[in-house]
């Protein structure tokens, strides 16, 4: 069947999506007359922002997403107009890369299409990868089966924001600027205040280094949106006379272009951390619970650290400093 118009739903979170993108970069290579269009969630829409293998994105706002005096009428009442605009354009496929969610299989059958496809235990078997298994919806297209790099793109603003930030922080530029992003959503993904400040001290004393902090704003006890101010200020009260540019992350664009300006990564498992793979950043990934197998960062240089324990916190500052000294020292193609 030939396909003139295709449309991939990720309602999931920020690395779901950017694990997705490889699946789009092949769909845009094989289909390359198609309209490629994606509907994601208000939350995520940034990860698909400038990205060239879509021709449309399209958005909506979970209820758990709804922005202070936002009403819930006019939340449903752009969605429908969405769902209306998405069924005018009478889609050849509909892929569900996320699996058989019922509010995915939901605006599916909303919108139509001729054709849909939900990723199932079929795919499993191209490999443990996210990645792998959202590529392999491809074969099931009759489309040849290739895993791209996962891929995101900065805004020229935002990074030009980044750019002052970074110039009159940092007089000279070190010979790497390191990323550490601190915030995570499960308790078992957060690695303790005295392990950051301790892998900074070390690394300092290894290397050329400066470090760009990176955190979710807002109070841990915010049942909403859970931040990390409180773990920043602590963190950069304890690196004092360390080269540290703080930054707090309030839109996801901003933490995007951040990334984009450091030229290696230390992190948990998460949504930053497929960021900067989309970046192309090589990167140490803390791990707790996830498993790796499925959400190392994909297609970088990485060195991925997990505790029996599956708990970052018994992840050593030691073990840290060792796995960034072994990353290479890449170009860095966003600077």
């Amino acid at each position: 069947m030939t396909a003139r118009a295709v449309l991939v739903i990720r309602r999931d979170n920020i690395g779901d999506l950017v694990c997705t993108t490889p699946l789009l970069a092949a769909l845009r290579r094989q289909l390359p007359q198609a309209r490629i269009a994606a509907l994601v969630t208000r939350y995520n829409a940034a990860v698909l922002a400038g990205n060239p293998d879509v021709d449309a994105v399209y958005s909506y706002t979970k209820g758990k997403h709804r922005a202070p005096g936002e009403s819930v009428f006019a939340l449903y009442t752009d969605r429908l107009r969405t769902i209306l605009a998405l069924r005018r354009q009478r889609f050849d496929w509909v892929l569900l890369p996320g699996g058989a969610q019922p509010s995915a299989l939901r605006f599916a059958s909303w919108i139509g299409g001729r054709r849909l496809l939900v990723r199932g235990g079929e795919d499993d078997g191209a490999g443990p990868h996210e990645v792998e298994q959202t590529c392999h919806l491809l074969v099931r297209m009759g489309l040849r089966y290739e895993t791209p790099a996962v891929r995101v793109m900065p805004n020229a603003a935002e990074l030009a924001a980044i750019d002052a930030l970074l110039a009159g922080a940092l007089p000279q530029r070190p010979r790497r600027l390191v990323g550490l992003h601190i915030s995570a959503r499960k308790p078992s993904q957060r690695w303790p205040v005295e392990r950051f400040t301790t892998t900074m001290r070390r690394l300092r004393q290894s290397e050329d280094v400066a470090f760009m902090l990176l955190w979710a704003p807002g109070s841990a006890d915010n049942p909403q949106h859970p931040g990390d101010d409180d773990k920043a200020a602590a963190i950069l009260a304890a690196a004092a006379g360390i080269p540290v540019v703080p930054v707090v992350t309030a839109r996801l664009e901003q933490l995007v272009a951040a990334v984009a300006r450091c030229d290696a990564f230390i992190c948990g498992d998460g949504g930053a951390m497929h960021l900067a793979a989309g970046l192309g950043k090589p990167t140490v990934a803390l791990f707790g619970q996830s498993g790796p197998e499925r959400w190392r960062p994909w297609g970088v240089p990485q060195v991925v650290l997990q505790e029996p324990s599956r708990d970052v916190g018994d992840i050593d500052a030691d073990e840290a400093v060792a796995a960034f000294l072994r990353l290479p020292v890449a170009a860095a193609p966003n600077r």
